[in-house]
């Protein structure tokens, strides 16, 4: 069995797996999202501050930010594995997309959670 470590999952069906359930997160996330809108008449600054305070908003979006994270990352291995035949041009692109990821979740980490 051969193995890629630039792969996320351990094979196909993993990877086909992770990619409907992270979809399925953030499907949930933005009818949550939608949801609050809906149902908010005016979002001041005091009532959005007010909705990120709760410890369920905030672990739902940084749910929500890993699965944009690992949707992101396979679909990207995917695409520049199936078009990027340069394997140094390709190990540069995964390496920029990783690099950009993982600072969006940080960002993101840092912004939901005000540390």
């Amino acid at each position: 069995m051969v193995s890629n470590a630039s792969a996320l999952g351990r094979n196909g069906v993993h990877d086909f797996i992770l990619v409907r359930a992270t979809a399925i997160i953030l499907t949930l996330y933005i009818i949550y999202m939608v949801g609050f809108f809906a149902i908010t008449s005016d979002v001041t600054w005091e009532v959005w501050s007010g909705f990120f305070a709760s410890a369920f908003t905030k672990v739902f979006t940084l749910l929500a930010l890993f699965s944009v994270l690992i949707h992101a990352w396979i679909g990207m291995w995917q695409v520049l594995t199936d078009y990027v035949k340069s394997l140094a041009l390709r190990l540069t692109l995964q390496l920029a997309i990783v690099i950009a990821l993982v600072a969006y979740v940080i960002y993101g980490f840092v912004v939901v959670w005000g540390v």
